[in-house]
C-alpha cells in the first residue's frame, strides 16, 4: 500500500511561488518504482492534470496551463517528488494532489492508483 502526503500548500498573492513537496509513507514504500504526478481540483470543477515525471526523472509531461511557470522533479534519494509552483494565478487556486501509478507514467487521471489527501493552494489576487 502506497502513502502519500503532500505539503507546502498555502495562501499566496499572485505572481508569488510555492513549492510542493510529496513523500511517501512508510520506509518501506520506493517512490522509484512509480511514475508520479501532479493533479489539481478547483471546487466545482473535475480533479485535473497538471504535471508528471517518469521513474527515472528524464522525462516530464505538463498540462499547457502550467507550462513554463510549474516544474515537476523527483528526488529518488530523498523518495520525494516537488512541484515548484512560480508566477502564480488566481486560476490556479484548487487542492493539489500526489499520486503515484504502477503503470506507465501518463497524464491519465484513471491509471494512477494511490492519491494523498492533497494540499490547498490559494492565489489571491
Amino acid at each position: 500500500q502506497v502513502q502519500l502526503v503532500e505539503s507546502g500548500g498555502g495562501l499566496v498573492q499572485a505572481g508569488d511561488s510555492l513549492r510542493l513537496s510529496c513523500a511517501a509513507s512508510g520506509r518501506t514504500v520506493t517512490l522509484t518504482n512509480y511514475g508520479m504526478g501532479w493533479f489539481r481540483q478547483a471546487p466545482g470543477r473535475e480533479r485535473e492534470f497538471v504535471a508528471a515525471i517518469t521513474r527515472g526523472g528524464r522525462t516530464t509531461y505538463y498540462a499547457d496551463f502550467v507550462k513554463g511557470r510549474f516544474t515537476i522533479s523527483r528526488d529518488n534519494a530523498k523518495n520525494t517528488v516537488s512541484l515548484q509552483m512560480n508566477s502564480l494565478k488566481p486560476e490556479d487556486t484548487a487542492v493539489y494532489y500526489c499520486a503515484a501509478t504502477s503503470a506507465t507514467t501518463t497524464t491519465n487521471r484513471e491509471a494512477y492508483g494511490y492519491w494523498g489527501q492533497g494540499t490547498q493552494v490559494t492565489v489571491s489576487s
